[in-house]
């Protein structure tokens, strides 16, 4: 017999019964029915129930154990009385009758209990990790990723992608968040740096001329973190030669909409190949954000121009002196009190807006002090042209087009989900498309690149030549899924004249780019093949498909809200020795934060 398992405890069923069976697991639950110990065994499979009575040696030693106490069970299998079965349990069915124990380690008092679903300070949870991870919830969301992660891999690979990987120890790159850096030890005073994601590598096998690549790719940015952002990631990094942006449309979408539909459940996915493109500019307009969450079916409409000539003067002057007016929709709110209107008015100054104009209407009857100044007719040519109805409650969010935007597609979030317009059991999957290569810095005063410098600008070299630099669009694109982005990716600029005169637009020179990007433009100037790609993010992809709302529920060993593993206690301070061999002296920052 084996040392310590014959079976998983899972794999027990009615055909297993006369069976001497040897299990191994961790103690989950213990009940104790006078005289009868009723224990339920764990492993990574499953559990299965033992029991133990006065007549079997094990009784007293399974009695005197903690949970979570691992041990290894000799005993035999029988049939469960039929009011007794567990219809939940695959060895729900059975039970083994422990004829000897053996501990293999003891457990002591437990700093949170793994077979509750009581929740934790996040804190505990990171630091004892390891017991976290027991827990059926987030056991499950780490199972859930090993699988996503192997089906990711088999759909590349059967569209003839290749797996390659490439380097951690790297140069800078420009990714647009700050690099974690390492000091070198062979060369004083200089530093690598972790990728913030192997884009020029990628682009450089392209070059080489492998034609498909990807890799699950380990990505780190020193960034604040939020829900769904994490300082270490994963990504699906892929990249493509010789193809056009629907290429890689038509390459991803099969990947992620056959993901999505394997562990998705009874959820419905929004099929390959009917993916929405969505231009930026309509997304900015129409959601107020360029990832819009399509669950959501209010839209924003820009009613500006019925307010250039107005009895309201505040949007007058607004849109005279180059604002604009955005109107969102709260259909069906003719039973909502005032109050209603009034705390998302207080919710959009809590959020650092001036407020939320609002306009309420009941059995067609306007309210509110916008509808009293700009007339009666005036709405009405309003909701006419928005398609509203006698019943529907009208948002407005008034300012600088950038700010209006911001504001309305968050209104819109909270309008869908205080109303309950939020479609549930569906992943709506788009695509953003037509980003503007360029956007005007107002802290700097000049035209830099609004997202990615490397994207083919639509038009090349033309369009860089003759156009507003501010009315040129990029190949460059967004995959969205139920308000999350996924991913960014963009056909790349491989010509070095356009990716000169790309960056001369923004203001570097020609040296300026041979120095900061000598690797890529030296091998673009020996031959290098149209190519696109993109690198969905694993992590994300998990998150919604687990449905957590925060990152960290789907890593194994993630980082606190501080970018600290509390289990590990990183980061940490090194011994000066350390230091000395790569060259670093440490600055301690001011103790009075103001100094």
């Amino acid at each position: 017999m084996h040392a310590y398992r014959t079976h998983n405890c899972a794999a027990l069923t009615k055909a297993n019964v006369g069976e001497t069976v040897r299990l191994s697991g961790w103690v989950h639950k213990k009940r104790d029915h006078g005289g009868v110990l009723f224990v339920d065994l764990r492993d990574h499979y499953g559990i299965t129930q033992i029991v133990a009575d006065e007549d079997s040696d094990a009784l007293p030693v399974l009695d005197r154990l903690k949970l979570e106490s691992v041990v290894t069970i000799d005993g035999e299998v029988k049939a469960r009385d039929a009011e007794a079965v567990n219809a939940n349990l695959p060895s729900g069915e059975i039970e083994v009758f422990a004829r000897s124990v053996t501990i293999q380690s003891r457990a002591e008092e437990l700093p949170l209990i793994v077979n509750s679903a009581e929740d934790y300070p996040e804190d505990i949870r990171l630091k004892y990790r390891f017991v976290d991870l027991r827990r059926e919830r987030v056991h499950n969301n780490i199972m859930l990723r090993s699988q996503v992660i192997s089906s990711l891999r088999r759909r590349m690979q059967d569209q003839g992608f290749f797996e390659f990987q490439t380097p951690i120890l790297a140069a800078s790159s420009p990714e647009g968040a700050r690099d974690y850096i390492v000091p070198s030890r062979l060369h004083p005073g200089q530093f690598y740096a972790l990728p913030q994601a192997p884009q020029m590598f990628k682009q450089l096998l392209m070059v080489a001329g492998f034609d498909r690549y990807f890799q699950i790719a380990p990505c780190f940015r020193d960034e604040d973190l939020r829900a769904d952002r994490s300082p270490e990631f994963y990504q699906l990094d892929f990249e493509m030669s010789f193809v056009t942006q629907e290429d890689v449309f038509q390459a991803l979408e099969p990947v992620l909409a056959g993901v999505f539909d394997e562990f998705s459940g009874d959820k419905t996915v929004t099929k390959s190949g009917e993916f929405p493109r969505i231009p930026y500019a309509e997304s900015m307009l129409k959601y107020g954000t360029d990832k819009p969450d399509l669950r959501n079916p209010i839209e924003i409409s820009d009613v500006g121009a019925h307010f250039e000539k107005s009895g309201f003067g505040l949007f007058e002057k607004i849109v005279g002196s180059g604002g604009t007016v955005r109107a969102i929709p709260a259909p069906g709110t003719n039973e909502k009190s005032r109050k209603f209107f009034d705390e998302m008015n207080e919710w959009a100054r809590k959020e650092g807006f001036a407020g939320l104009g609002y306009v309420t209407r009941k059995s067609g009857e306007f309210g509110g002090p916008i509808a009293k100044n700009h007339g009666t007719e005036g709405m009405q040519a309003i909701y006419d042209e928005l398609g509203l109805g006698e019943n529907d409650g009208l948002f407005f969010a008034a300012g600088k087009p950038k700010e209006a935007a911001k504001l309305a597609g968050a209104a819109r979030t909270r309008v869908g989900e205080t109303l309950g317009l939020i479609e549930e059991g569906c992943f709506k999957f788009c695509w953003i498309v037509d980003f503007p290569m360029f956007e005007y810095d107002e802290e700097a005063k000049k035209v830099d690149f609004s997202h990615n410098p490397f994207s083919m600008p639509q038009g090349e070299m033309e369009a860089l030549e003759t156009k507003d630099p501010l009315d040129i669009l990029a190949w460059q694109y967004d995959i969205v899924c139920n308000g999350y982005e996924l991913s960014s990716g963009a056909i790349r600029n491989h010509k070095p004249e356009i990716m000169y005169k790309a960056f001369e637009i923004a203001g570097y020179d020609k040296a300026t780019v041979d120095r900061e990007f000598a690797g890529m433009i030296e091998a673009f100037k020996l031959g290098a093949p149209p190519h696109g790609g993109s690198a969905p993010g694993i992590d994300r992809i998990v998150m919604l498909l687990a449905d957590e709302p925060n990152i960290r529920e789907v890593i194994a060993f993630p980082l606190n809200q501080k970018a600290q593993d509390l289990m590990m206690g990183a980061p940490s301070k090194v011994p000066p020795q350390a230091l000395r061999d790569v060259h670093i002296r440490t600055i301690e920052p001011p103790k009075d934060a103001s100094a």
